[in-house]
């Protein structure tokens, strides 16, 4: 190795990236504790980021239906992107205020018929309890030879209301300054998305300028052409859960209509919202329909585990690969595994994240397997061979190794 200017460069670069190495592995909860807090720093932003992207799917739809004109008037222009934000803004509350009305207002009524129900259920308690102690004589007598110290409950208790009452005072500040806390990065949020998604294209030429100025132009092209490629398949993943939670929803519906569940349209808006989640979502459905009708009928509520059960599986295996996969270009196979992989490793977010991630990755393999196969010059009958070709039905059987030779002639 010459040991020129842009070498030494390079060497350097090496020895200054393995020395900040070992300082920071050796001082590792300082700078754990530094990266948590420039992540509590940019919170808000990297949110407001994440809820940019997702109303950008609706936003670019919303745009090339109203908007469909290739070269609008200035004015029309200059409207595009407001107007388009603002509809997707409405469609969007409006979606969610519909799942709420429909849900809240038979859960509270159902929470009203269980507040009904529990004076009888404890009245019939306390009936069962004196009946059993009548029957069972001896089991009161035993309950009179206890040796219970109520002295030293009651005491036990008033100390721990008097130091429970200080911690459940400062776990009540705690919560109430965290919803604040979260509400108030939600909404600093939600107003820096409105931003972005005024200027995306602006905000977008901006990020390739400063790629192109501090990279070489080789690695700028590949680090725009993975964005992309990243963008358009987290797009379609997005898109394609939508389209699966529809499907699970309408599925649930027929299921329940079909055989008269009560609350089929509540249940089923509410599968399909909380189907957004991988497998908790489910189980949200699942627990809170079930709770529902058990009001009314628990062995129908029982029925209707059974078959949200046996919609889920269907819907989980043929329909759920089938759609999020071709959305993502992933096969059924991989998307089984990103799902898998992902939840055990980072639970629901890397469920929703291991898909996409691994549609990239997959993508990015694929073409550079395609790239050396070519530089090689492996022609394509060594890792693809034809199809065996299917016996022709006209053709005559081939001769067996006996053909032509007299029939041996069987003893009398």
């Amino acid at each position: 190795m010459e040991w020129n200017k842009s070498n030494m460069k390079k060497l350097l670069i090496v020895v200054a990236f393995a020395i900040l190495l070992l300082v920071g592995l050796q001082n590792l909860p300082a700078v754990l504790a530094f990266f948590g807090f420039l992540l509590r720093l940019f919170f808000p932003f990297l949110l407001g980021l994440c809820i940019a992207f997702v109303l950008n799917v609706p936003l670019r739809f919303v745009e090339r239906l109203l908007f469909r004109q290739k070269q609008p008037p200035r004015i029309v222009q200059k409207l595009r992107r407001p107007v388009s934000l603002l509809v997707t803004l409405v469609l969007v509350a409006g979606v969610l205020f519909v799942v709420l009305f429909l849900i809240i207002p038979e859960v509270g009524k159902t929470l009203q018929t269980l507040a009904g129900l529990i004076p009888p259920f404890i009245t019939k308690t306390q009936a069962w309890v004196t009946e059993l102690i009548t029957q069972h004589p001896e089991w009161a007598d035993w309950l009179t030879t206890l040796d219970i110290d109520w002295k030293g409950i009651s005491t036990q208790v008033m100390e721990f209301l008097k130091n429970g009452t200080g911690t459940i005072l400062n776990s009540t500040v705690s919560v109430a300054t965290s919803v604040f806390s979260g509400l108030f990065n939600f909404f600093l949020g939600f107003i820096f998305s409105i931003y972005v998604l005024m200027q995306k294209e602006k905000l977008g030429r901006q990020i390739k300028k400063v790629l192109y100025a501090y990279l070489p132009e080789k690695y700028a092209d590949v680090t725009v052409s993975i964005s992309a490629l990243a963008h358009k398949t987290f797009s379609n993943f997005l898109s394609g859960q939508c389209v699966e939670a529809c499907i699970l929803g309408i599925l649930m519906f027929v299921a329940l209509t079909v055989f008269r569940f009560p609350y089929a349209l509540m249940i089923s808006v509410l599968t399909a919202f909380t189907a957004l989640i991988p497998i908790f979502g489910a189980i949200i459905g699942c627990a809170i329909g079930a709770f529902c009708i058990l009001m009314i009928n628990p062995i129908q509520a029982l029925w209707f585990v059974i078959l949200f059960q046996v919609v889920q599986q269907i819907e989980g295996n043929l329909i759920y690969p089938h759609v999020v996969g071709n959305s993502v270009n992933l096969p059924s196979m991989w998307v089984l595994v990103a799902v898998t992989i992902g939840g055990s490793t980072m639970g629901v977010a890397g469920m929703l994240l291991f898909i996409p991630l691994c549609s990239v990755l997959y993508a990015i393999f694929r073409e550079t397997v395609g790239r050396r196969l070519h530089r090689r010059k492996v022609p394509a009958e060594k890792w693809n061979p034809p199809a065996p070709e299917a016996p022709d039905p006209s053709a005559d059987p081939p001769s067996s190794p006996s053909a032509g030779k007299p029939a041996i002639k069987e003893k009398e």
